[in-house]
């Protein structure tokens, strides 16, 4: 893997993926001994509502960076199969000419039970292709709407991609992850979508403008691009190392770098606990007749949730 074997790489996702607890054991043996080659690669978080052309953009993005001499990881967060688990949609299928690239790695995983639009593994794979010796790493999220910020806490650039939009479409963008957005691109700026397009630049940045920035050494921009035509893509690309070294210059950026990781302690001990909960006896014996009554409305959720919580911390 760290020679930059993709089949290698591609193996080590999977360890990393899996929820056995002997995968995990291993997977994180193998994250302890790849840490050391880690936290090279300018980590980017790819968010926006369905329709705005995110996977067009990304591989335009991607055959760009490879273009200009970057090796360019994907990491594709879709749906899940509410049947089988896995992934409804393949990213690497509309990504089929950034796929065919040695320089790009596309890795579609299941958002499965994971909230906020990326998947429990995303932080430790971001750890594993910047081990492989890539140096830009995109993180698709699902594209389901405003609960999309937990993307925003693993990566240190946030984009958010929105068409073109304005009067009560505008109205719809809420602050909940507009004012998460380290840089806001405006797609389909091509075709009869040009003018609605740079109206909608207008609109937003306006709107940008009455949030406080969460950097005070960065103003947020908003720009229009296409992804169907190539508009403005080496621009984001120049905006992104801007953006890397502001943060730099002011040491922002090591400190976001440390966020990172907090994040990364709570998130995988609230996911922990939670195994543990579901993995109780206690709890187990009791889970599915309560589970029942909350349906039936004879319990409400939150007495049920006391039941069991009490039962798992030995309190019943």
């Amino acid at each position: 893997m760290r020679r930059g074997d993709r089949r290698a790489l591609a193996r080590a996702v999977t360890l990393v993926e899996s929820t056995r607890a002997d995968h995990r054991d291993a997977a994180e043996r193998l994250i302890d001994a790849i840490l050391p080659d880690t936290g090279g690669a300018v980590r980017i978080g790819i968010s926006g509502p369905p329709g705005a052309g995110k996977s067009t953009f990304i591989e335009r993005f991607g055959l760009e960076g490879v273009a200009l001499g970057r090796r360019v990881a994907v990491l594709a967060v879709d749906p899940a199969s509410q049947r089988g688990g896995g992934a409804i949609l393949g990213d690497k299928i509309r990504m089929a000419e950034l796929a065919r690239s040695p320089a790009a790695f596309i890795r579609p995983s299941s958002a499965a039970g994971s909230r906020g639009g990326v998947a429990r593994g995303t932080r430790e794979t971001i750890l594993l292709c910047e081990a492989a010796g890539f140096d830009a790493v995109l993180v698709e999220t699902v594209g389901i709407g405003q609960s999309e910020t937990a993307v925003a806490e693993i990566v240190d650039m946030f984009v958010l991609i929105l068409p073109p939009a304005g009067g009560d479409e505008l109205q719809g963008i809420k602050r909940g992850v507009i004012e998460l957005a380290d840089l806001v691109l405006v797609n389909k700026a091509d075709g009869d979508l040009a003018a609605a397009a740079r109206r909608s630049v207008a609109d937003y940045a306006s709107a940008l403008g009455l949030i406080r920035p969460a950097l005070p050494e960065w103003q947020v921009g908003v720009r229009a691009v296409s992804a169907l035509k190539g508009t403005g893509i080496e621009e984001t690309w120049d905006e992104v190392a801007r953006f890397r070294a502001v943060l730099e210059r002011t040491g922002a950026w090591s400190r976001r770098r440390a966020e990172q990781t907090r994040s990364a302690l709570w998130s995988e001990i609230g996911d922990s606990l939670l195994q543990c909960f579901r993995a109780a006896p206690a709890v187990a014996e009791r889970l599915a007749a309560l589970e029942q009554e909350v349906m039936a409305g004879a319990r409400t959720p939150a007495a049920a949730a006391r039941i069991l919580l009490a039962a798992f911390l030995n309190k019943g």
